[in-house]
């Protein structure tokens, strides 16, 4: 049984009478919340699971703050109905919850194991009996070890294992989960991953990052392909790019060709592929010195751009870029010698982000404007800040609630400009293992003592449950 806080509903929105203009998002707006599969399950070696990258990666000396690993993380494995009860007391439409392929799939390649689908048919049943629509992720980062060893992203046969293991999970979940996501960040996995390091499995090549990209842009339209072919027509099938909001310091040729270079690498490396079926020509050209593009091969482009429903944005904070020189390694392949960040002016997040609503709302407005007929979904937003239970009990956020409202407002501003946004899922449900910062960084509206596994409600998930019930945001 989960020890958690009851002393407060999570929900109570009787007991906050409207008192002013309400900024109501379109009926049937979807409104839920988001985690990931190694950030909270735990259960590292369990029902056959096998060590994914970031297993590795965190029991590298160095690589993860305080040496942490989720090996347990926030016990979501065993704890799962009570955080989906959590979810219900929420009043949360949706819950984008990502499939650990090792535990799926522990080699990545051959049959499925039983005992790692249960646990996700038990979820998608749990989410169910609530009346909260699951949302599968089917890749957020935790690629299989053996993988990995066989060469990781950068080689093409990945992008063939990923289409195997997105039809045994539609396979076994296709009857009750309508909304699938392939990749969740590609850039990260791609750029992160192998480009500067910092993340799973910790390499350092722009050439192996950019192969990594495209690879990950093939493994999602082949898997695009086997969940069309193997799921319900009415089935809703996405891709969660997190896309760059861009700033050039100043209004020269220099800077904005600057935003031009990242902008290719960061955002029109996934997009142009996937929408347009193309390689933007000028990110071949800035990267010429790297690659001849030759790992690309016939019928790829028309893989890659394999329809799709929605598009998904993870947005957190606005990048500022001029003329320069980034530091060495560096996830800007081809671009490093020629840019430089600045940090963006205003107050800032625990994560050291700053804080800018109007970021998101110019990505919305851009893909109004350049994929009109793709409607989006919000499918991450959120702030870490220093949270702590007082003596009371409680946990009291008012950066994170205003954070959000911030960011909820900038959503609806851009719906009011007609983007096409239909739903917004905040990150993140639990306090979790935040990567290469470990435990050390808190994104969730309910807090988690990892000693206990004790779960407390925050002011943040109140507030929002208001949002929700209300289905919109309060304005004096």
């Amino acid at each position: 049984m989960t020890a958690v806080d009851e002393a407060r509903p999570a929900t109570s929105p009787d007991a906050r009478p409207e008192t002013g203009t309400v900024l109501r998002f379109p009926a049937g707006f979807r409104w839920g919340t988001a985690t990931a599969a190694y950030q909270i399950e735990g259960g590292a070696a369990e029902d056959g699971r096998t060590p994914s990258i970031w297993d590795t990666f965190s029991r590298t000396p160095g690589k993860v703050r305080n040496g942490d690993t989720g090996d347990i993380a926030a016990d979501h494995l065993h704890r799962m109905p009570d955080d989906v009860r959590l979810m219900k007391e929420l009043g949360v439409t949706d819950y984008r919850f990502s499939v650990s392929w090792p535990r799926v799939q522990p080699t990545g390649r051959g049959p499925a194991v039983e005992r790692g689908l249960d646990f996700y048919r038990r979820l998608v049943d749990e989410l169910l009996a609530a009346g909260i629509r699951p949302v599968a992720t089917l890749y957020h980062w935790d690629l299989p070890q053996e993988l990995e060893d066989a060469g990781g992203w950068p080689e093409r046969d990945t992008a063939h294992r990923f289409a195997e293991y997105a039809g045994l999970v539609a396979g076994a979940l296709g009857d009750r989960v309508s909304t699938w996501t392939t990749l969740n960040e590609p850039w990260c996995a791609a750029f992160l991953g192998y480009g500067n390091g910092v993340h799973a499995p910790g390499r350092t090549s722009d050439l192996a990052a950019l192969r990594a990209a495209h690879h990950l842009n093939l493994a999602h339209g082949a898997g695009a392909k086997v969940l069309r072919d193997r799921l319900p027509d009415t089935a809703e099938i996405s891709l969660t790019l997190n896309l760059h909001a861009l700033r050039p310091l100043t209004d020269t040729e220099a800077d904005r060709d600057a935003v031009r270079r990242i902008d290719a690498v960061a955002n029109r490396i996934f997009l142009d592929p996937v929408f347009h079926g193309r390689l933007p020509q000028d990110l071949v050209a800035d990267t010429a010195a790297v690659t001849d593009w030759s790992f690309v091969k016939d019928g790829d482009l028309e893989v890659t751009s394999t329809p799709i429903d929605s598009l998904g944005i993870n947005y957190y904070s606005p990048s500022v870029v001029s003329a320069g020189t980034s530091e060495s390694p560096s996830p800007w392949a081809g671009a490093e010698q020629h840019v430089a960040f600045t940090p963006a002016a205003g107050p800032r997040t625990a994560m050291d982000w700053p804080v800018d609503a109007d970021g998101l709302y110019e990505l919305l407005t851009r893909l109004r404007d350049e994929l009109p007929s793709v409607p989006v979904m919000v499918t991450e937003n959120g702030a870490a800040y220093d949270d702590y239970a007082d003596p009371e009990g409680e946990v009291h956020d008012p950066e994170r609630v205003a954070y959000l409202d911030g960011h909820l407002g900038a959503v609806h501003r851009a719906i009011e400009d007609g983007a096409d946004v239909r739903g917004y899922f905040l990150w993140s449900l639990l306090d979790n293992f935040e990567w290469a910062y470990g435990y050390s960084k808190r994104f969730g509206i309910v807090h988690v003592d990892f000693a206990s596994q004790r779960r407390t409600v925050k002011d943040s998930a109140r507030w929002y449950a208001d949002v929700v019930a209300r289905g919109g945001l309060e304005r004096a």
